[in-house]
């Protein structure tokens, strides 16, 4: 079941609010906890099963390393906690790119490869297990009191509107939410509102673009102007897919009373990589600094670490993402990107002129992303191959004929939306809700409600498009 789908929005959204607010305020998180239960059993009711047992054991070990003493004890408590759950993690997530490595090696050496099962990756298993990590290494660390309090955790744990993709909340973020939580029409309104935004983010914009991208990608000889229609849209439609789940999240979850963390910023208007990673996908990019960046040893150790832990944690970022080298290609780039940004800034230089930093980080991006859509390492060399080889700037027929002008029309206006706060002020319906006009501030409370009416006209003639983010 997915946000954008009339399963979630005239089914399962009516029955939770009408419980949840039915409930008395004490026992709401009961109704939280099991019905978000029910949300991901939808998906798959064996792997409910797993999610229970994730949080049940870190629920126990972070009580157990929150009554050892310091010391000894209490780092292996830790060290346990951990390689259990990331064993988990493991095995799910990257045993079938495991035991696929070994027999493409044994296959090359003329023997006969291992019998093997293919093992179904469960949804959302990569975002709970960050969650477990954080969670226990706060508790190690003190910055966060052990719940004591199962169906508050649990709740934490499974609250649908996060479960699957994000953003990544911390216990600490919500801790003060799950004891006490005051509702108002305000808040509920104001939640409404960025739940709509995000829906029109996902249906109108990348759901528009993907039929084009997912073209391009197949295609076995793009031209020049092909791979670069394809990335450019993929860049696009990535942000305004993700983007937007994440704008439902934080609204669903304000209509609930919860405060969630940010996750995106207008990253694509940054003038540098380092600035770009401050403001995507936020909640991961202050999970890797926090957890694997600073335990490495940050910056603390001489500039070559440095660029070694920069290297490190980006591409165990990128391998976080799937069991695919592309991932890991696309976690090395990036790590290497910073690098550069650090060595540049380490040796006097100051900032590059905005618009040629924005320039370049886009290009930059722009490069990696191919690498992040790629099926595999063969695709993405073809993709850059006819990137980079000078060829036709015409759109081949094999594309022409299957894309309709409604999405390149889409991807000039997501390009145009984009890039639209830089005009900050100029635009009356761009300042803050205080400033702006009645006509406007209508304007502002209106204009997504128009848009959630046209995406639901869409949805009902297109079949639901699951979140990108939902394959990680």
């Amino acid at each position: 079941m997915i946000f954008a789908s009339f399963e979630f929005l005239f089914l399962f959204l009516p029955l939770f609010f009408t419980l949840y607010f039915l409930t008395p305020a004490r026992h709401r998180n009961w109704t939280i906890l099991f019905l978000s239960w029910g949300f991901y059993a939808w998906w798959r009711v064996d792997f409910l099963g797993l999610l229970i047992a994730v949080t049940v054991f870190t629920f126990t070990m972070a009580r157990l390393i929150d009554r050892a003493p310091t010391g000894p004890r209490k780092n292996r408590l830790l060290a346990f906690g951990l390689v259990v759950v990331l064993s988990v993690l493991a095995y799910f997530k990257y045993a079938n790119f495991g035991v696929q490595t070994f027999n493409d090696a044994v296959t090359a050496l003329g023997l006969t490869p291992s019998a093997w099962s293919e093992i179904i990756l469960p949804i959302g298993l990569s975002f709970y297990v960050l969650q477990s990590v954080s969670y226990l290494v706060d508790v190690w660390r003190g910055t966060v009191p052990v719940s004591r309090n199962f169906i508050a955790y649990a709740a934490y744990k499974a609250i649908f509107s996060q479960l699957i993709a994000g953003p990544i909340v911390r216990y600490a973020e919500i801790e003060d939410d799950l004891k006490n939580r005051v509702h108002t029409l305000e808040k509920f309104g104001l939640g409404a509102r960025r739940f709509m935004i995000g829906f029109c983010m996902k249906v109108l914009i990348a759901d528009t673009i993907s039929p084009m991208v997912d073209v391009v990608y197949a295609l076995p000889d793009p031209s020049m102007a092909d791979a670069w229609a394809g990335a450019l849209g993929y860049t696009l439609q990535l942000f305004f897919d993700f983007a937007g789940y994440s704008a439902m999240a934080i609204g669903l979850a304000q209509m609930c009373a919860f405060r969630f963390p940010e996750n995106f910023n207008n990253p694509y208007l940054s003038g540098n990589i380092q600035e770009f990673w401050q403001r995507w996908h936020m909640t991961l990019s202050r999970f890797l600094r926090d957890y694997l960046y600073i335990s490495l040893g940050g910056n603390r150790k001489g500039p070559v670490r440095t660029y070694v832990n920069l290297l490190m944690t980006m591409v165990i970022g990128g391998f976080w993402h799937g069991a695919n080298w592309t991932f890991i290609f696309w976690g090395f780039w990036h790590g290497s990107l910073l690098a550069l940004h650090r060595a540049w800034r380490g040796a006097g230089h100051g900032p590059m002129p905005y618009v040629l930093g924005n320039i370049l980080l886009m290009l930059a991006v722009v490069i990696g992303w191919v690498a992040f859509r790629a099926h595999d390492v063969t695709s993405a060399l073809a993709m850059y191959g006819a990137m980079f080889t000078p060829g036709s700037l015409r759109i081949s027929d094999a594309l022409a004929w299957q894309v309709t002008p409604d999405q390149w029309w889409c991807m000039l206006i997501a390009a145009v939306l984009i890039y639209l706060p830089l005009l900050g002020d100029r635009l009356p319906f761009l300042r803050p809700v205080d400033r702006m006009g009645a006509v406007w501030r209508y304007g502002w409370a209106a204009a997504p409600l128009a848009g959630f009416v046209l995406g639901m006209t869409l949805l009902y003639s297109r079949a639901a498009v699951p979140f990108l983010y939902f394959q990680f």
